[in-house]
């Protein structure tokens, strides 16, 4: 439960601190993850990102601010990170439905977003199926693409990919290469937070050196815990992640190593088929 403690620590750090100029690096050296996992770990388990909650909460205490005190609107909209009472005043009204304004003369009702607290569920309600396995290293060829994670450009970037590697036939190629014992495309995220940014690659496991110009990369030897996701594409998969971070991690007494980890496609139907099989890959210590 370490990682869940630590967790509720950076966001209580961001609660205390709402009004200061926060860097991801920052609020994540609270939690003593790197800014990569941090992102993951708080939109899996809350469903938005860590950019949409410090923005909903700075609106929620800008609201209460102007309905409680005299303070002009453009020093709140400075406190809380707005440069320009422009600004501010459409960022109020999209979250609010109102105008700062309007909450000084007491007009409309405001939308409140609360301090959040961070639950684990360890009922177990839905199984899990899974396997501790070891595994060699092993080298996969594909394409690589360098996302940044300032204001989580890489939750948008990556979707992109797929959907780009999916329409113009860069997938089978791949598959023609695989000759590993991993079978199926793999979506490998890297993490290199210290340069503020993260490496995934869609690959496949190949064993040679014809690679018909792509790139390659070595995945390290590891313990894995490997979990099947049963269902459709892309809600099957975002319901494994959760589950992972929610009840197995708090209950199993493993932490993630900190290396690659990749999400396993071996299924030939469609994505949204709702009989799809695909796997979860984490490397654990």
């Amino acid at each position: 439960m370490t990682w869940l403690v630590s967790l509720q620590k950076a966001i209580d750090y961001m609660e205390d601190h709402l009004s200061k100029d926060l860097s991801i690096e920052e609020i994540a050296s609270q939690a003593n993850a790197s800014p990569f996992h941090f992102q993951r770990t708080f939109s899996i388990l809350t469903d938005i990102t860590v950019g949409d909650y410090l923005r909903r909460r700075r609106l929620t205490r800008a609201a209460e601010e102007l309905s409680r005190t005299d303070n002009k609107v453009i020093d709140v909209a400075l406190k809380y990170g707005y440069d320009t009472p422009e600004a501010f005043t459409k960022a109020f009204r999209k979250q609010h439905g109102v105008t700062p304004s309007d909450v000084r003369k007491g007009v409309g009702k405001l939308q409140s977003y609360n301090r959040l607290v961070i639950q684990v569920s360890l009922k177990g309600a839905e199984p899990m199926k899974y396997s501790i396995i070891e595994h060699d290293a092993f080298k996969v060829v594909g394409i690589r693409r360098t996302f940044s994670i300032v204001n989580e450009a890489n939750l948008i970037g990556i979707p992109k990919l797929w959907d780009e590697v999916n329409s113009d036939g860069t997938c089978n190629t791949l598959l023609k290469l695989m000759n590993g014992k991993i079978m199926g495309i793999l979506g490998v995220c890297v993490d290199k937070s210290e340069s503020k940014s993260l490496d995934y690659w869609v690959a496949v496991n190949h064993d040679g050196d014809d690679v018909n110009g792509f790139e390659t990369f070595e995945i390290p030897a590891s313990k894995w815990a490997v979990f099947e996701v049963h269902g459709p594409m892309p809600h099957a998969m975002q319901n494994v992640w959760k589950q992972i971070f929610t009840e197995w991690f708090p209950s199993s007494g493993y932490e993630h190593a900190g290396m690659p980890e990749f999400e396993l496609y071996p299924d030939e139907k469609p994505a949204s088929d709702p009989n799809y099989y695909s796997e979860v890959w984490i490397p654990i210590k």
